[in-house]
């Protein structure tokens, strides 16, 4: 027997409700992987309803209004306000979770590489929406150097138009200051932070940094990415976007 939840919707409401979906993913520039796991459905399931191969039941459309916070349907509410602890502290900038799920993604994360001045540094970066802290937090993997792998606050303030991302540890600050995603999803900035050294030496240095969507990039190459590597071009003209457009200025002493 089927349940009101099963309900398949007409063709026309299925075309009405795709073509909503496909605008909001145009518009907040999010990948349909992203909007699957955010609603808790298989990329198979979202591919053939935006598709018309499949129609739409109300159940899968109610998961895919609570994921954007909107309403798919005509005539229809809004089906999930924000919750009392869907908003950032006024910290990170007061923002409600599902103003910022475009920033919800896994990068591939660019800046020189500290050890080697013709080489460059790549690892993996995971932002997400983080319920205990009321916060999109970041996550690094993949480093060669794991000890000095981060987790952090991402702050984003609408006055500077910025995103920050934040560590604070034992008193020690490591700050990443990026624009927001082009049309493609990268992100363009500045690290400062620390440079080890030999023994306990620890040096303040800032350097070019980029984050590219790692499904812009066919076979990602992670850790020290010298010349011959078959990324290394790809990367160093991101990290020379970082400048040469520019996203962020480094001055003359």
């Amino acid at each position: 027997m089927q349940t009101q939840a099963d309900k398949q919707l007409s063709d026309e409401q299925s075309r009405e409700i795709a073509e909503t979906i496909r605008e909001e993913l145009a518009r907040r520039r999010i990948s349909r992987q992203a909007l699957a796991e955010q609603a808790k459905l298989s990329l198979s399931t979202l591919e053939k309803v935006l598709g018309g191969r499949r129609p739409f039941t109300l159940a899968t459309t109610v998961r895919l209004e609570q994921a954007l916070g909107v309403s798919l349907r005509k005539n229809a509410v809004v089906v999930t306000p924000p919750a009392e602890n869907d908003v950032a502290p006024d910290s990170l900038g007061s923002y409600a979770h599902r103003a910022v799920t475009w920033l919800e993604d896994v990068y591939v994360t660019l800046r020189p590489s500290f050890g080697d001045k013709d080489a460059i540094f790549a690892y993996r970066t995971e932002i997400v929406w983080e319920p205990k802290v009321s916060s999109l937090v970041f996550r690094e993997g993949d480093r060669t150097d794991a000890p000095y792998e981060h987790t952090g606050e991402v702050a984003v303030p609408h006055q500077s138009g910025f995103i920050y991302l934040v560590i604070i540890k034992h008193g020690q600050h490591r700050v990443i200051t990026v624009s927001r995603p082009t049309v493609s999803g990268e992100m363009y900035g500045i690290i400062s932070t620390l440079r080890a050294g030999p023994g306990s030496q620890l040096t303040p240095i800032a350097a070019p940094i980029a984050y590219v969507p790692i499904r812009n990039v066919a076979k990602p190459s992670l850790g020290r990415v010298a010349s011959g590597d078959a990324n290394y071009e790809l990367y160093r003209k991101h990290l020379r976007r970082t400048v040469d457009e520019p996203f962020a200025l480094f001055l003359p002493a």
